[in-house]
C-alpha cells in the first residue's frame, strides 16, 4: 500500500474533475461566497460533489440486473443564527454557483455585523485513512460476474437443503470538495465497496432465510476468495439455525448480546440521542445532561470518524473538518455529543467533525461514523456461564427507535436461549424492548472482545442515508423485556 498526501493528491484530483473543467478557480469560489455575504450571514459554504456508483445483483444463478449511474452538482449554503437558506445545482458553473448564491440570500439576522469573507482559500491539513481508489474501475464486468458467480457457488456448495442464492456487489467513487467563507478549502476521494449474500434453505416443507456481508473503503480486491467463503459460511449457517429454531419465549429476562453487529441497537437506541440537534432543540432525553450518569460503570461509548478504510470512517466529515474520536459516555458519565458547525456554535460547544450528508443535494447534519463501545474485561464464556435463564443475541434485523425517550423495539434475527450457563436452542420471532438509557444502566458484564462490524451499516435521519459503522463487546444486560411467539 502505497502513502499518500490527500491534502495534495486528492485536492489536486478534485480540482481537475469538479473545477478545471467548468472554468472555475479560487478567485471565482470567493467571488461567489462574496455575494451570499452582501446580507448579514455568519457562515457560507460550497460543497462539489462527483459521484459514479453502480450495483450488480444475482439470483436464481443469474446476474439479472446491473446499474450505473453518474451524478454530480454543487450545493450552496448560508447560515445566520439558527437559520439556513439552501440552494443546489446539478450543473456546475459560474452562472450556477451565482444563482445558486443568489437564492440563498434570503435570509438575515437583524443586528448582526457583516462577516468579511475569506480573501484566499487555505488547504486543510490532510491525512490518509484509505486510499484514493475508483473501486468501479478496479475490476471489470465480466470478473464482477464472476465475483457473485463464485459467491453462489460456494453458498450452494455448503448445504444440500440450500434451495436459493441472492448475491449482490455495490461499488461508489466519490469526489468531493468544500470551499468554505472562512478560508477552508478541502477535499476527499471516498470509495465504498460492499457484498452481501442472502441465503433460502427449505427442509420438511420448512424455509428459513439467513443473509450476511460486509465491505469499506477499499476496491474490489478486498474481497478474496477467503473473506467470499466467510460471508457464505455466515449466511448459510444462519438459515440452518433458523430451521431448527423454536418460537421465543416472552418475559423480562436476562440478555446477552453478541459482538459486533448487535452494536445496531447501541447506535439506534443511544447513538442518535446524543446528535448535537436533537439536544439543542431539547428533542433528546440526553439534552442537558452533561456530566451526568447515564449508563452502568464500565460503559464507555465513542463515535469515531478516523478508523483505517472503515465503512463510516472519513478523511474529513461534510464541511471540511477532520473527523475525530469524540468520547460520548466515559465509565457512565455522558461527555459529550456529535456535533457539526451550526449546532456546536449554537451550543457553545466543540465540533466533532460530523457533520454528514447524502450528496451534493441535502443540507448537512450531525450524523454518526463509527460508534461502538469499548471493551470490559470479562471472558465472553464467563459472561453467559452467569446466566441462568437468558436470551443470546448475536444478530439483529430491523427496529424502531423515539428519541424523545429512547424507547425502542428490535427484532433478533439469529437468537438462542440460555439455560443454566450454557446456550441450548435457537428461538426465532424474539423482540427486544426497551429504554436506551434505562438499558444502558442495566449493563452488568462488559466482554473483552470488542468487534466491529463487517461493513454493511446504512443509517437514515431525516430522509438521508449514510455509510456507517457499529460496534461492542458481548454484553450482559439484566431485566430486559422480550417479546417472543411462544
Amino acid at each position: 500500500m502505497k502513502p499518500f498526501e490527500p491534502n495534495l493528491s486528492s485536492l489536486a484530483l478534485a480540482r481537475d474533475v469538479l473545477l478545471t473543467p467548468f472554468g472555475l478557480d479560487e478567485s471565482k469560489l470567493i467571488r461567489t461566497l462574496g455575494t451570499m455575504f452582501t446580507h448579514k450571514v455568519d457562515y457560507a459554504d460550497l460543497y462539489f460533489q462527483f459521484t459514479k456508483s453502480e450495483g450488480w445483483s444475482l439470483e436464481e444463478g443469474i446476474v439479472k440486473t446491473g446499474s450505473f449511474s453518474i451524478d454530480q452538482g454543487v450545493g450552496v449554503r448560508a447560515v445566520s443564527g439558527e437559520k439556513t437558506a439552501f440552494s443546489y445545482s446539478d450543473e456546475i458553473s459560474e452562472a450556477a454557483l451565482l444563482d445558486a448564491a443568489a437564492a440563498t440570500r434570503t435570509i438575515a439576522r437583524a443586528g448582526a455585523g457583516k462577516i468579511k469573507v475569506a480573501g484566499s482559500l487555505n488547504q486543510q491539513g490532510g491525512r490518509s485513512l484509505y486510499l484514493p481508489h475508483d473501486p468501479l474501475a478496479s475490476l471489470d464486468a465480466a470478473a464482477k460476474v464472476k465475483l457473485l458467480e463464485r459467491v453462489e457457488k460456494i453458498a450452494r456448495a455448503k448445504d444440500p437443503r440450500v434451495v436459493q442464492v441472492m448475491a449482490g456487489l455495490a461499488g461508489e467513487y466519490d469526489v468531493v470538495l468544500v470551499v468554505r467563507s472562512d478560508g477552508v478549502l478541502a477535499a476527499d476521494i471516498r470509495p465504498l465497496v460492499r457484498v452481501s449474500v442472502t441465503v433460502i434453505v427449505e427442509q420438511d416443507g420448512r424455509r428459513e432465510m439467513g443473509s450476511s456481508g460486509g465491505g469499506g473503503r477499499y476496491d474490489y480486491g478486498y474481497f478474496t476468495d477467503e473473506l467470499l467463503t466467510q460471508y457464505a459460511d455466515d449466511a448459510v449457517k444462519g438459515a440452518l439455525v433458523n430451521l431448527d429454531s423454536r418460537p421465543a419465549p416472552a418475559g423480562p429476562m436476562t440478555v446477552v448480546l453478541g459482538p459486533g453487529w448487535p452494536g445496531i441497537l447501541l447506535h439506534e437506541a443511544i447513538g442518535h440521542g446524543l446528535e448535537g440537534d436533537f439536544n439543542r432543540k431539547g428533542s433528546s432525553t440526553f439534552a442537558g445532561r452533561i456530566g451526568e450518569r447515564v449508563a452502568a460503570k464500565g460503559v464507555t461509548v465513542v463515535d469515531d470518524g478516523t478508523l483505517a478504510d472503515r465503512r463510516g470512517s472519513l478523511n474529513i466529515d461534510d464541511e471540511g473538518n477532520p473527523t475525530q474520536c469524540t468520547t460520548l459516555i466515559e465509565d457512565g458519565i455522558l461527555r459529550g455529543y456529535i456535533q457539526d458547525t451550526m449546532n456546536a456554535r449554537l451550543m457553545k460547544m466543540p465540533v466533532t467533525g460530523n457533520a454528514r450528508r447524502e450528496s451534493f443535494a441535502h443540507l448537512p447534519m450531525p450524523r454518526m461514523t463509527n460508534t461502538y463501545m469499548l471493551a470490559g474485561d470479562k471472558d465472553p464464556a464467563e459472561i453467559l456461564a452467569s446466566v441462568k435463564n437468558g436470551l443470546y443475541a448475536v444478530n439483529f434485523g430491523g427496529g424502531q427507535v423515539d428519541i424523545t425517550n429512547g424507547k425502542f423495539v428490535f427484532s433478533a434475527s439469529e437468537a438462542y436461549m440460555i439455560e443454566d450457563g450454557k446456550i441450548t436452542y435457537p428461538v426465532k420471532g424474539a423482540t427486544l424492548i426497551g429504554n436506551g438509557p434505562e438499558v444502558l444502566n442495566r449493563v452488568s458484564m462488559i466482554g473483552n472482545d470488542m468487534k466491529l462490524d463487517p461493513g454493511v451499516g446504512v443509517c437514515g435521519k431525516e430522509g438521508q442515508s449514510v455509510p456507517v459503522g457499529v460496534g461492542q463487546p458481548t454484553l450482559r444486560i439484566d431485566g430486559v423485556t422480550v417479546g417472543g411467539t411462544a
